[in-house]
């Protein structure tokens, strides 16, 4: 029996407003074969009436969904994630079509999300450093902006497809859509990365390579460059040991140099 590979996706909603929108996520997910909801600050009551009867039977999605804090806790196991966005950014990215990506996340073994940002706003920059690919969905440029619930209907509805050709023979799994989003089950997860990146931005601070007003930019081209190498645990973890050396050694220095 072939394993369920839309169970190991999460559709992450981050500050979603609208309880009729949420509700109708529930539902489409439903709809095609995915359960699990993960809603970060959400501004929306998922027990009220409106997200409710938009659900409709997909009630079960909206109690099962998982409330939480910050991104980084919403992306906890996973070992890549993929953004929607229409946002240009300080450091230029690859946008790319639902059909060419969403297959990619379709990895046995592999902790998947996908992430939306609010209604109102979309994902900030701050909150897209966390994914490894981009999504944008191309529509009318004279009304391009996407009611919330359309944009995961889109989406869910490309990973259903992409599932139903895996399942019938039509490609092989694991699917991997470009090198770059080929993840193996040992790969580092991101909360991993995300600590070697924390680690990373206070050594460069330290020792002067970055300053305050350019950490944000030279910091998302240094996750650029790690996100293509599809990091181990042990890799990462060398990472981290070369900066303690680092640490130790600047320290020492300081000290020798007081004396």
């Amino acid at each position: 029996m072939k394993q369920n590979l839309l169970a190991n996706i999460r559709i992450v909603l981050v500050e979603p407003a609208g309880a009729l929108n949420v509700g109708s996520i529930a539902r489409i997910m439903k709809n095609m074969g995915l359960t699990k909801l993960v809603l970060v600050n959400p501004r929306c009551d998922l027990e009220s009436d409106e997200a409710r009867q938009m659900a409709v039977h997909a009630v079960d999605v909206l109690e099962t969904a998982q409330i939480v804090e910050s991104i980084p806790i919403a992306l906890a196991g996973c070992q890549q994630a993929i953004a929607t966005t229409v946002r240009s950014r300080s450091v230029p990215i690859l946008l790319e079509s639902p059909s060419s990506v969403l297959t990619g996340l379709l990895v046995p073994n592999i902790q998947s999300a996908l992430l939306f940002g609010a209604e109102d706003r979309g994902l900030s920059n701050d909150e897209l450093k966390h994914a490894q690919r981009f999504i944008c969905i191309e529509s009318n440029p004279d009304y391009p902006s996407l009611n919330l619930a359309q944009a995961v209907t889109i989406c869910v509805y490309q990973l259903y497809q992409g599932w139903l050709e895996i399942s019938s023979g039509q490609i092989p799994a694991p699917v991997t859509s470009s090198p770059e989003i080929a993840s193996m089950p040992n790969n580092a997860t991101i909360e991993v990365l995300e600590g070697y990146y924390q680690d990373l931005e206070a050594m460069l601070l330290e020792i002067g390579y970055l300053y305050p007003h350019t950490v944000a930019v030279k910091m998302e081209k240094f996750r650029r460059l790690y996100n293509k190498a599809n990091l181990q645990p042990e890799e990462v973890a060398m990472l981290r040991g070369i900066l303690r050396q680092i640490r130790w050694a600047n320290q020492n220095q300081v000290k020798l140099s007081e004396n």
